[in-house]
């Protein structure tokens, strides 16, 4: 068997990628239409509700209401108390929840969690609640109903700091995607940076319509991840942007479709290459890397693949709905015909 393995890829390709272009835009629609429900209906609850209603206040508070039930919020957004608590057996989240019965915590949850830094014995578990008070009632009934239970952390956010690190993590995004846009426009063209904004756009909101359905935690680390997601989803995007524009140089007669397919034909290699060694890095952190990180490795490993799918099937196929650089206008459904 040759080695290394990558010896076995063939070094040319030849895919018609814009041949299924419509009906990848199809899927993505679905998708994307997918995740504002969830947002709205607040993803597989036990009880889904409606939460836009005209009497709640303004249009800013319909938003955050939205958003708040649309998501699995952690205390970073909500504001409350997180505990990290140790014990020498294993930790039963059925009993923290009886031993905490009766007090006034607001929303709580409680999950087992791997130690970090790891220790002997290995059991520990988190514990979180809306309210910022009665922390010594929680340690107190913690002593009583786990033997020699310890407190590793508390923390505390309020829900002012909370409202505050929300609103920065959605400015930071937003900020994000529209600088990309500015460079992407400054460096090809219009058309470009308009499709790469719209692959962007894709892939954040599908990351958040993961998080949105299955009621993952959303945490600051996640809103990390995202920024990391746009990152590496521009810089794919640019490889094949770059290579898109030189070939329309190049094959000025050729049609655009066939530019586009053999372009990314040429790019294929480094793409897949770049979005495995990263995949087995955001594995890694989604595996290992404890419940502090397990967020930001879910976000990163969805990210990444559907980064990568974004710039094949959506950053560069945008650009067939505009006219090109010769003045020439797109025939209508070039978009769903084979380029040969």
């Amino acid at each position: 068997m040759a080695w290394p393995l990558i010896k076995l890829l063939p070094q040319k390709t030849n895919f018609k990628f814009v041949r299924f272009a419509a009906i990848a835009a199809f899927a993505s629609f679905v998708a994307v239409g997918g995740t504002f429900v969830s947002m709205v209906t607040g993803g597989f609850r036990e009880n889904p509700i409606a939460v836009y209603n005209a009497a709640d206040g303004s249009p800013l508070d319909r938003v955050g209401t939205v958003l708040s039930h649309g998501f699995a919020l952690g205390i970073d957004f909500r504001g409350g108390t997180l505990m990290t608590i140790q014990s020498p057996n294993a930790i039963d989240p059925a009993d923290i929840r009886r031993a905490l019965e009766g007090l006034d915590l607001g929303e709580m949850v409680v999950q087992q969690s791997s130690c970090t830094p790891v220790t002997n014995p290995p059991y520990c578990a988190l514990v979180s609640y809306q309210s910022a008070e009665a922390t010594s009632d929680v340690t107190q009934r913690l002593q009583a109903a786990i033997p020699n239970v310890q407190f590793l952390s508390v923390e505390g956010v309020s829900a002012k700091v909370s409202d505050e690190l929300f609103g920065k993590g959605l400015s930071a995004l937003g900020w994000a995607i529209a600088l990309m846009l500015v460079y992407i426009w400054f460096r090809f063209e219009w058309q470009f940076g308009l499709g790469a904004v719209v692959a962007l756009f894709h892939d954040v909101i599908l990351t958040l319509g993961l998080f949105s359905v299955f009621r993952i935690e959303f945490t600051l680390v996640v809103v990390a991840a995202l920024l990391t997601i746009i990152g590496y989803s521009m810089n794919d995007t640019v490889v094949v942007f770059d290579r898109l524009r030189e070939n329309y140089r190049k094959f000025k007669k050729m049609p655009r479709p066939d530019v586009i397919d053999l372009s990314t034909n040429e790019t294929l290699s480094r793409t897949m290459m770049t979005s495995v060694t990263v995949l087995i890095a955001a594995v890694a952190l989604w595996v290992f890397g404890g419940e502090a990180l397990r967020g930001f490795g879910i976000a990163m490993t969805f990210g990444v693949v559907i980064g990568t799918y974004s710039s094949i099937y959506v950053a560069a196929p945008v650009t067939l709905l505009w006219q090109n650089r010769r003045g020439e206008s797109v025939p209508k459904g070039e978009l769903s015909k084979s380029p040969g």
